[in-house]
């Protein structure tokens, strides 16, 4: 009797443990495969941008050589959406319904993601890492299933607003803004960080649509308010546009740049970088350009990264930084999800990241969510470019 319960205590325990074991996949996980997806502006007025993607893949491909993460290669998949909204959906609904995705990741845009967000929210696929900073990303109640890297434009706003109050808080502000959720953002962060100070001290503001050829009219229409202090709140090219105008004008504001346009390979280097001297912007990963980082081991290692899989890049340009620490951050949540690889999954682990320092971020800059916070980046440092590299403008200011 006790050989017969001895034996079955053991079959109890190795099923138990069997089952503790078990494999769970949802789709676009096997085995063998992890498959991301993921819409990048290759082409179009965004096309800058698509930079990101190329090393977010090169990154990838490194992880896969380097055996993949829990024994899985990644598929990465990569559609170009052209920074259109409706090839934007057109793309996801490929990645979700053909290829099978387990994941969408560090998509561009305000305008392409909110396209998406509740198609992707109601197939319940996690829509990870974006990068665009609109506040509707920060809402667990209403998507879940979405989150983004990058800072929340209003609280970078607010950064910008403090340092206006700070140091001119006689300022006469002009406002250059996309006519879209990612610009409405950012100027109802300024008008809520300067209060009722906003009514008098903003005295003009200008609106772009995309798919206009130049921005030239609305910086003249804001140079003739009178303006001391212009506010770019814009994407890459309309950035461009704005620093030459400004030079063939002769306006010369204090001038406020959102970081995701304050990029000095793609925007100041080609409008002439002696045009942003003066720019103030705001940082949270390492200038690569930044010669205090050039012993760094986290530089050298993102710059061997770089030499082997991005042979051509422009080692410059700080979007391959930010797409760097973007993919390392993607593999660790995979990491994390062991052999459990559902989306449920995905999401629990990208939502309760615990201050976790990734390398080309700068020192004091951590990462953390929680299931109703899924802001990752919680400090900005206020920068400002010399013509050649960003310095820094005071302490760092927490995003709140």
């Amino acid at each position: 009797m006790k050989a017969i319960l001895a034996a079955l205590a053991a079959t109890l325990a190795l099923a138990c443990g069997t089952a503790a074991a078990q494999k769970k996949y949802d789709p676009g996980a096997s085995d063998t495969e992890i498959v991301i997806g993921q819409t990048m502006p290759y082409s179009g007025p965004g096309s800058s941008y698509g930079e990101v993607g190329k090393t977010e893949a090169a990154y990838f491909r490194m992880v896969n050589e380097q055996g993949g993460i829990n024994g899985r290669k990644i598929r990465f998949v990569s559609l170009d959406d052209a920074y259109s909204p409706p090839k934007t959906v057109e793309g996801v609904r490929k990645l979700v319904e053909q290829e099978q995705v387990l994941l969408l990741y560090g998509m561009f845009g305000t305008a392409p993601n909110t396209a998406v967000h509740r198609y992707v929210n109601a197939k319940k696929v996690p829509h990870l890492l974006l990068l665009t900073g609109a506040s509707k990303w920060n809402d667990p109640a209403k998507n879940p299933w979405t989150m983004s890297f990058y800072p929340d434009y209003p609280s970078e706003a607010k950064v910008y607003a403090r340092h206006i109050l700070d140091t001119k808080p006689n300022a006469k502000i002009a406002v250059l803004s996309q006519n879209d959720d990612y610009g409405r953002d950012f100027l109802n962060g300024l008008k809520q960080a300067l209060g009722e100070k906003a009514k008098t001290m903003i005295v003009a503001e200008a609106t772009y649509e995309l798919t206009d050829p130049t921005v030239d009219s609305q910086i003249v229409q804001l140079k003739a308010s009178g303006a001391d202090v212009l506010m770019s709140f814009s994407t890459a090219k309309a950035a461009v546009q704005t620093l030459r105008k400004l030079h063939d004008t002769g306006w010369k504001p204090t001038h406020y740049m959102a970081q995701g346009a304050a990029l000095i390979g793609a925007v100041f280097n080609p409008a002439g970088p002696e045009k942003a001297v003066g720019i103030i912007s705001s940082a949270y990963l390492k200038d690569p350009g930044d010669t205090q980082w050039h012993n760094d081991p986290a530089y050298l290692d993102w710059l061997a990264f770089m030499k082997k899989y991005r042979p051509d890049a422009d080692l410059r340009v700080g979007s391959h930084v930010y797409a760097y620490t973007s993919a390392r951050l993607m593999v660790d949540i995979l990491r994390a999800c062991g052999d459990d690889l559902t989306r449920e999954n995905v999401l629990r682990q990208a939502t309760s990241i615990k201050a976790v320092q990734l390398p080309m971020l700068l020192p004091g800059v951590m990462v953390s969510s929680a299931p109703d916070d899924y802001r990752l980046i919680k400090s900005l440092q206020p920068v400002t470019f010399d013509g050649k590299r960003w310095e820094k403008l005071g302490d760092f200011v927490p995003i709140l």
